[in-house]
């Protein structure tokens, strides 16, 4: 069977490539984004204004509905209980003085939950949402400490986490493979991202690095990472007859319906998500097994479920970043060019998910290098299923690949932004695509004049005030551009001029809402206040993942394909009578409430006029775009320089970050205000990576020791200091809008900047994170 699947994955694989190669061949104009997006000429619309959060006003009023905010007759709540062995069986299980306890509906457990489907892996299938691929309570194995074994519904929170208290289990254990170290010694194999290996290798780059006039070779570790968004993961859950109807707090609202249908083996029709409101996601809001269990609780009682995860139970239950071991070696000649660029390493993932961390991402566009190593290798362990965490693979390769680069310019004895200026590709070092737009030396230039970097002093630990020392550093951050095939888009138009657009994305604080209705209104001709959005609903149009800052390129190439669609409609309509009659869709477009031919604006009819003569209240258009293989085409990437000042107390070890500069390269910035928050928040992130970021995971029980956020830190105000955003504005001519996700390029790069504005001010280069201050002192 294993030979079978290997020729299969061959055969995948050899298609693949030959596919890719005939669309990197093809001209610009048979991709999609080869004429440019008409909206990156439009300078005067709403799109590049600072709009405010259109959903602020229901937030800050309390009249946005949260996932755990939807009220139902008859509800019950939830609480789980935990498991606390690594690997092994339940012995025994009383749940009797849990039964018996005030107010408790029902205790399920493996015993009497109904029979249930494994849930579908993300990246297995087009719509599996599962963060793991496990049986949910359907036998007493254990595969993981922290795996839920019990469920208590009861007529109030309080009565079902007492309940939980009394429930009684015993285990048989068996040997759990829980030790980074050991399982590195019983071998490692090459891991896989998205179905392709995460390798790469051009010439002979070990060869090269001894043959350097300049190198370093250098090893640097990350740890573990959990999620803490602000709102836990919560959960309404109603059956409605055989309809299952989940309020919930999700990045995957079109994947999770089809995944929950799976697992309860009824339609995908059968299943509606609804998730208007996420109080932030970073790739932890999708799809775990509290989901399954409160569906199937809830089938059990016959009562609707509220289940909502304390903070302990997010970091039981919902996966986050491996720890990585990474190896960085740089060879560069007299002249300070790259002759061999080394990032390889190890990291972790589990049997039964598909994530391990692939931080050489960022670093095969990075850097023209004439011979390139890349290698993820990978182990297993028996512990929660790790997933996908802001910039997944950028966040921590970025640390590892831009402190070797730091380190490289000191030796050489050249300006850190210099070696990066000289080393910039012309083209994809690994791929051989031309760059759809790159524009990170401007951003540098920009960046650098803004933040004093002239000001530097390159020697470390000579710049002093008072107990405090003070350094510079700056780092390279990058993110591919992604769009995830299955996005579609309806338009409804009304007599009355204005337009609802429905497709099934995610508001997850970011200004999805707001952004996209700015876009519409300037793609339709309307004024903002003329376009209606409805999202975060599974019975929308659209499978559209908010995961991979891809949400803005997929929505926005939706709403293309179905203004395209609209406008052919409303020319067949227009009749002989109409200023539009005979001319062809691609000769017209929307402006000012209407139709009009492109090259001769006067030639216009109002939405109004057309749909009323054509006796109609409303037309309606859905549509698909064409699928995302510009990606195949073109290297497309957002890029950043970041730019960091730290002060560290020389009696402590104290570290600081006292100034942050962020200057981007992300193509058209379509609203301000919402994308400096966006590129902040990153860098507020990015900045906890640095300094304090750190999963405890015990590898003699396999168990999370610090879940909560007393004894996991995150930054707090105090921790962050003044963050200034700039930007290029220069638009992508190959993309929707010219514009590039931005949700994780905050993230990629801060931490080496960080890190090298420490070694600068201390001389004290710490290559593993978290930097906290006994590696200072």
């Amino acid at each position: 069977m294993s030979i079978l699947q290997d020729a299969k994955r061959t055969a995948q694989g050899l298609f693949q490539a030959g596919m890719a190669k005939a669309i990197a061949m093809a001209p610009d104009s048979w991709i999609p984004g080869g004429e440019p997006d008409p909206l990156i000429r439009e300078r005067h619309g709403h799109v590049g204004q600072p709009v405010s959060r259109i959903d602020g006003p229901l937030k800050v009023t309390g009249r946005a509905p949260f996932a755990a905010e939807f009220p139902i007759e008859g509800m019950v709540y939830a609480a789980l209980a935990y498991g606390t062995i690594a690997k092994g069986r339940i012995s025994t299980l009383d749940t009797t003085d849990a039964e018996q306890a005030p107010g408790v509906v029902l205790v399920m457990t493996y015993r009497n939950a109904p029979k249930l489907q494994p849930p579908p892996l993300f990246l297995t299938a087009e719509k599996a949402a599962g963060g793991d691929g496990l049986p949910v309570m359907q036998d007493d194995r254990i595969y993981w400490n922290g795996q839920p074994i019990a469920l208590v519904l009861a007529e109030t929170q309080e009565q079902a986490d007492h309940a939980k208290s009394l429930i009684r289990v015993t285990y048989v254990t068996d040997q759990a493979m829980i030790k980074f170290s050991k399982a590195r010694e019983q071998g490692t194999r090459t891991a896989e991202f998205m179905g392709q290996p995460l390798h790469n290798e051009v010439g002979d780059a070990e060869k090269a690095l001894q043959d350097a006039a300049f190198s370093v070779d250098a090893t640097y570790t990350t740890p573990r990472h959990n999620h803490n968004p602000i709102e836990l993961h919560g959960l309404t859950v109603t059956w409605q007859g055989d309809t299952l109807r989940m309020h919930d707090a999700q990045q995957l609202v079109a994947h999770t319906a089809w995944s929950m249908a799976q697992v309860f083996s009824i339609d995908e029709k059968q299943v509606v998500v609804t998730s208007p409101f996420v109080g932030g996601g970073f790739g932890s809001k999708s799809m775990w097994q509290h989901h399954i269990i409160a569906a199937a609780g809830a089938k059990l009682a016959r009562r609707p479920v509220r289940i909502v995860l304390s903070r302990e139970g997010v970091f039981r239950l919902v996966g986050g970043r491996s720890p990585t071991e990474q190896r960085v070696a740089l060879g560069a000649d007299a002249d300070g060019r790259l002759t061999a660029l080394i990032h390889e390493g190890v990291t972790i993932k589990t049997p039964h998910n598909a994530m391990p961390e692939p931080f050489i991402l960022p670093t095969r566009s990075a850097y023209a290098a004439k011979n390139v190593l890349l290698d993820v290798q990978k182990v297993e362990l028996d512990m929660l299923g790790n997933t996908f965490m802001r910039a997944p693979g950028e966040a921590v390769g970025t640390f590892a690949l831009e402190c070797a680069i730091d380190e490289l310019a000191e030796r050489i004895g050249v300006d850190p932004i210099e070696l990066r200026i000289r080393n910039e590709p012309d083209k994809d070092p690994i791929s051989g695509l031309p760059f759809s737009s790159r524009n990170i030396v401007e951003a540098y230039r920009a960046g650098a004049e803004k933040f004093g970097w002239s000001l530097r002093n390159p020697t470390p630990h000579s710049v002093t005030d008072g107990e405090w020392l003070i350094g510079m550093g700056c780092a390279t951050g990058t993110y591919p551009y992604y769009r995830m095939p299955g996005g579609a888009a309806r338009i409804t138009l009304s007599r009355d001029g204005k337009a609802t657009v429905d497709i099934a994305f995610h508001e997850m604080g970011m200004g999805s809402a707001t952004v996209q209705t700015q876009v519409a209104a300037d793609r339709l001709g309307l004024p903002m206040e003329d376009i209606s959005f409805n999202y975060g609903d599974s019975t929308l149009p659209g499978v559209v993942m908010a995961g991979g800052s891809q949400q803005t390129a997929a929505i926005g190439a939706s709403v293309i394909a179905a203004h395209n669609k609209l406008i052919k409609e409303l020319l067949r309509l227009a009749g002989n009578d109409s200023p539009l009659a005979g001319l062809k869709a691609e000769e017209v477009g929307s402006q000012n409430g209407g139709l009009c031919k492109l090259d001769d604006p006067e030639r216009h009819e109002t939405y109004q006029s057309l749909l009323s003569r054509a006796r109609r209240d409303k037309v309606v258009v859905e549509a698909q775009p064409p699928q995302p293989v510009e990606t195949m085409h073109w290297s497309m990437h957002s890029h950043s320089a970041m730019f960091c000042e730290v002060r560290v107390n020389k009696v402590t070890g104290e570290p600081r970050v006292s100034r942050f500069l962020g200057s981007f390269d992300c193509g058209r910035i379509l609203n301000p205000k919402t994308a400096t928050s966006q590129f902040r928040g990153g860098i507020i992130m990015g900045l906890g990576l640095a300094l304090m970021e750190d999963t405890q995971f015990d590898e003699r029980k396999g168990r999370i020791m610090n879940p909560s956020l007393a004894e996991y830190h995150v930054p707090v105000h105090m921790d962050v200091p003044e963050i200034d955003v700039i930007w290029t504005d220069i638009p992508d001519p190959h993309a929707p809008m010219g514009a590039h996700g931005i949700g994780e390029i905050g993230i990629t790069g801060t931490g080496a900047a960080i890190a090298n504005a420490i070694y600068n001010a201390t001389g004290k280069r710490v290559r593993d994170l978290p930097i906290t201050l006994d590696k200072l002192l």
